[in-house]
């Protein structure tokens, strides 16, 4: 019997691990080194930006790609978007659903960071890309989890799914309903690794809405997502996510490739202030879609801004009024606010506020006295209520007096 555990041994099963999945991509098209894939053919989605100002620049045309969307991770703005509805397929971009739910197993105690999985026939057999595990595998879920990023382990997402709900089948039906909950319309998951079947699909959008609840939800991802390579059982891979090697501000997400998706990425930026999600599909070659992540970036920060418009307890009016003690009381926003603007238009938010509070006993520091709203370029941005910053007592007789001689006066 061989040694499971020798390093010649570990090396040769490396080698024909590889070279069975590489077979079976060039077959069938499942994930793999699969090279180069078609361009798209027609015309180029056209480009749009839902929130760009008068001269901001229409986002960059890329006719290497089938579709993409460009979203601030903080705010859900979107940026830029063309053909952002389209529905394709995902390829390993399904994995992030994956690992999103993994993360909620964790998080309600379902699951441990150092607990060990379990890794069944199926799993083992998975085609594709894969972390190199089999039955005798001992691996813990923070290891299959990296396994699942930066591997693209098919392995590793059919291990964790049977894990966190039994099998892999009930595993997708949670996948179906999360996808639901998080208004991701365009999506429907058949399987957990994203192998190719005609019933999987996304889109651009979808992938960076789920993007952005990960990110919220489990930011702890992009510690693993950051990385260039991961070694488990003395095999090192490369990342797959090619964006990291060319743009140190990237740390993530996920990467995808069949034959029918094309080379798809979804990458995630720290630029300046902003936090960036960039997401192209169909890309022929891995660095079409790198450049025109780049591209997308850039645009995003360039002629972009996330700006703060409203923050609790600064003052930006003062009620006037007799009904008041004191003549008056400061009032500000109940809650903070930040947007995504052009950047050109970020220094001209403008706020008008309106009140429709009952003064006759006075006010409390908090209570609601009416609504603000904000807008910039003939827009509005967001409406607030808004609040007394300080307590104002009903007016007395006596200043009530004083405020009617005055008048007569």
């Amino acid at each position: 019997m061989p040694n499971f555990r020798s390093a010649s041994y570990l090396a040769l099963t490396a080698a024909l691990f590889m070279a069975a999945p590489l077979a079976a991509a060039a077959a069938t098209g499942d994930t793999g080194k699969i090279g180069a894939t078609p361009a798209p053919s027609g015309p180029p989605p056209v480009p749009n930006s839902p929130i760009a100002g008068k001269s901001t620049p229409t986002p960059p045309v890329l006719p290497d790609m089938t579709a993409y969307v460009l979203m601030d991770a903080t705010t859900g703005a979107v940026l830029a978007e063309a053909a952002p509805h389209l529905q394709l397929p995902p390829a390993s971009l399904t994995k992030l659903m994956t690992a999103h739910l993994v993360y909620q197993a964790i998080e309600h105690g379902e699951l441990k960071m150092d607990q060990v999985v379990p890794v069944s026939d199926e799993a083992w057999h998975q085609a594709g890309s894969t972390m190199f595990i089999d039955p005798t595998s001992v691996v813990t879920v923070d290891q299959l989890l990296h396994g699942l990023i930066i591997d693209s382990g098919n392995d590793a997402a059919v291990a964790l799914a049977q894990q966190v709900d039994g099998s892999t089948s009930a595993f997708v039906q949670m996948m179906n309903r999360t996808a639901k909950n998080l208004g991701l319309t365009d999506t429907n998951y058949t399987n957990v690794t994203g192998l190719p079947d005609p019933n999987l699909h996304t889109s651009a959008m979808d992938v960076a809405k789920l993007s952005r609840a990960i990110l919220q939800d489990e930011p702890q991802i992009l510690d693993i997502s950051k990385q260039q390579s991961y070694t488990f059982n003395h095999i090192t891979q490369a990342s797959w996510n090619p964006v990291l090697k060319v743009d140190p501000t990237v740390d993530g997400l996920k990467t995808g490739l069949t034959k029918e998706s094309g080379h798809c990425i979804d990458a995630t930026a720290k630029r300046g202030d902003m936090r960036l999600i960039a997401v192209v599909t169909g890309g022929p070659t891995w660095h079409a879609s790198t450049a025109a992540v780049e591209a997308l970036l850039d645009y995003g920060q360039r002629f972009f801004t996330d700006a703060q418009i409203a923050q609790v307890g600064t003052q930006i009016g003062t009620l006037q009024s007799k009904e008041l003690n004191s003549g008056s009381v400061a009032v500000g926003p109940n809650q903070d606010v930040v947007v995504t603007l052009p950047t050109d238009e970020a220094k001209n938010v403008t706020n008008d506020i309106s009140y429709n509070a009952n003064l006759a006993n006075g006010v409390t520091k908090g209570e609601v006295l009416g609504s603000a709203s904000y807008s910039a370029g003939g827009k509005i941005l967001a409406t607030v209520p808004v609040v007394a910053l300080a307590d104002s007592p009903p007016a007395t007789f006596m200043t009530k007096m004083k405020a009617k001689i005055r008048s007569w006066l």
